[in-house]
């Protein structure tokens, strides 16, 4: 069957095993290439350029069942045409929300960098894996480029190491299993049974990742300790007596808070663990972007001492969904020997390179996408300086919107600002001369799912809301994107307003 060299090659009989020709490839190089050329207009049109249009709609809604019906879900025997297909990528960008629109206010994360997109597109078409430098040269250095500049602007002077993870609550939890590996380095290999009770703190305002990453890793929900929060719902800086046994290993503090936007006071915090032992990790997913401002980052005054730091790039600063940094105060390579298991198919010691660039076995996953290359050459295109008047504007928009609040009939803040969350309530015309009491707060909590409920359906604008505590619904608006406006913030009250007042 074999051929001869001299034999062209489309001359050449058919290879078959178990009945499988494995000649030549099978996908259709031009036929991909057509409809690739045809994609790439649609999502440029109806993904970027419309969806970022202040004069479009945040959302197109539909109920689960309806869109069901319009998406037609069913995955069937054979394929369908091109045309189809485009089809399919136009509805599924029509009825998604734009979270890079203007008047997208839901969520930590909003707006669209042009220069994180381009290092999305580049990521995904060349599809890396970062556990070797041999498979991912460029994004192994980039990410090490990256994280060594975040660990100077903490302020680790004898420098530090880190990893990117798929999301904030997964850095979290690399918080709690470094911080036991590091008070217990036998739980790797004995497991829990060789352990004492372990017990870690963490403020009332506390992301539920820890939660989580207490229960995933064994620990216990029970074995975290609450502080309580004062009236700013910054935790107080005081530990409880733990009795019975057990081991406290750790402190989780918190660098903006997801509802209220508070800070921790991290100075003091790192007084406590420095004198009792403790592990001190900042959950910064949301405030370490105030880092980059000389104005802001005094908000954070203090998390040079911590042992650990969750850093979100891809929320303040715009890097796009995900991009998580995970960083430790630490030079004895702590995250490889916690999480290292050798695979020799991968880390082989004989290689022709310098392997310490395989930084994989550092990581809780095997593949691993490039996360920082997007942040990179983000920060790349317009600079430290450009960040820090992000953070800046982002603030200062904060501050206009909670004068604007306080100016207005039937709107009342919260809590003043510390950060870009601004939190308020609105109290429709037929409740602004009822007395505070019960009665009043239930009518008012009822008030912002409607709100919302209408806005969605028209699709103006998402905020979000939510109850807190003892207190009732309010709306939390988040300020992110260098795209939203003074007159943003006007057109928000205002359609609150318009879509409240008959309540």
């Amino acid at each position: 069957m074999n051929s001869s060299p001299a034999e062209p090659k489309g001359k050449r009989p058919p290879v078959l095993v178990d009945g499988v020709t494995l000649n030549g490839p099978t996908l259709d190089i031009r036929e991909a290439e057509s409809f690739l050329r045809d994609a790439m207009p649609i999502i440029m049109e109806e993904a970027v350029w419309k969806a970022t249009d202040v004069k479009e709609k945040v959302c197109e809604w539909r109920s689960p069942e309806q869109l069901k019906d319009l998406l037609d879900l069913e995955l069937r025997e054979g394929g369908e045409a091109h045309p189809q297909i485009l089809q399919r990528c136009r509805d599924a960008i029509r009825y998604s929300v734009k979270t890079g629109h203007p008047l997208f206010f839901n969520q930590l994360y909003a707006g669209m960098d042009p220069y994180s997109l381009v290092g999305r597109f580049i990521t995904e078409a060349i599809n890396p894996s970062l556990y070797t430098y041999e498979v991912a040269p460029v994004f192994l250095l980039t990410e090490e480029a990256v994280l060594q500049k975040m660990i100077e602007i903490i302020g680790w002077q004898e420098g530090g190491d880190g990893i990117f993870s798929p999301g904030g609550s997964v850095s979290n939890m690399y918080a709690v299993n470094v911080a036991r590996y590091h008070h217990c380095p036998d739980v790797k290999v004995l497991g829990l049974s060789a352990l004492p009770r372990l017990v870690m703190f963490t403020s009332q305002e506390c992301h539920y990742s820890v939660a989580k990453a207490a229960a995933f890793l064994g620990i216990g929900t029970n074995n975290v300790y609450v502080i309580p929060s004062d009236k700013r719902y910054a935790a107080y800086c005081c530990l409880l007596l733990v009795t019975a046994g057990a081991l406290p290993f750790m402190v989780n503090a918190t660098a903006g808070t997801t509802v209220l936007g508070a800070f921790d006071p991290l100075e003091e915090i790192a007084d406590i663990c420095e004198r009792h032992n403790l592990w001190m990790h900042v959950d910064a997913c949301w405030g370490g972007g105030a880092l980059m401002s000389k104005k802001h980052r005094y908000l954070l005054q203090g998390i040079h001492r911590a042992n650990s730091v969750a850093w979100n790039p891809h929320k303040m600063l715009m890097a796009g969904l995900q991009c998580c940094a995970f960083m430790v105060r630490d030079k004895t390579n702590l995250l490889q020997r916690c999480h290292s298991a050798q695979a020799s198919y991968l880390f082989q010691q004989d290689k022709f390179y310098d392997v310490s660039y395989d930084t994989g076995d550092k990581s809780i996953q095997c593949s691993r996408k490039p996360d920082a290359f997007k942040f990179w050459l983000m920060w790349k295109a317009i600079g430290t300086k450009g960040l820090e008047e992000r953070v800046d504007r982002a603030l200062a928009m904060a501050r206009y919107l909670a004068e604007e609040i306080k100016k207005r009939d039937g709107f009342r803040l919260v809590m003043e600002p510390e950060y870009t969350n601004v939190c308020f309530w609105y109290i429709p015309p037929s409740l602004r001369d009822m007395a505070d009491g019960p009665e009043f707060w239930r009518n008012v909590h009822a008030v912002a799912p409607v709100v919302k409920e209408r806005m969605m359906k028209k699709g103006s604008m998402m905020v979000g809301y939510q109850p807190h505590g003892d207190k009732a619904n309010f709306f939390r608006q988040i300020i992110i994107s260098p795209q939203v406006s003074r007159e943003d913030m006007d057109f928000l009250l205002d359609q609150i307003h318009s879509l409240g007042m008959d309540l």
